[in-house]
């Protein structure tokens, strides 16, 4: 009987340790962590023209976003170099421009985005 109930404590130890571990890698997620870039793309609506024509304004409100999604500089590569991006007409190249010309004085100079580079 104990060594029964030795057997069920420890299945049900190993059983919580990998619940654990998923909920753990499930929450880590992508370079956006629970979001993925695509759905972050979305919150860059504001930057929809900044980012297919570099002489274009960019809005105050397209800066906020890119502050917010730039704190993490794999996501905002994922995000500008996502479908979502892609599909919306949106010139990489172009878009990576956009931190610089927010004036951001903490961006990351120099940062690989696949073949681009953050300037």
């Amino acid at each position: 009987m104990k060594a029964s109930m030795r057997m069920i404590c420890a299945m049900c130890l190993v059983a919580i340790i990998g619940i654990t571990s998923v909920v753990i890698v499930e929450g880590a997620g992508g370079p956006c962590g629970k979001s993925s870039p695509d759905n972050e793309a979305m919150k860059l609506a504001p930057c929809a023209s900044a980012a297919q024509d570099e002489k274009a304004t960019v809005p105050d409100s397209c800066c906020a976003q890119v502050k917010i999604i730039g704190q993490n500089p794999s996501c905002l590569c994922a995000v500008m170099l996502s479908d979502t991006a892609k599909s919306s007409g949106i010139d990489p190249k172009v878009a990576l421009t956009i931190p610089k010309r927010c004036n951001f004085a903490h961006r990351p100079v120099g940062y690989k985005c696949g073949p681009y580079t953050l300037p």
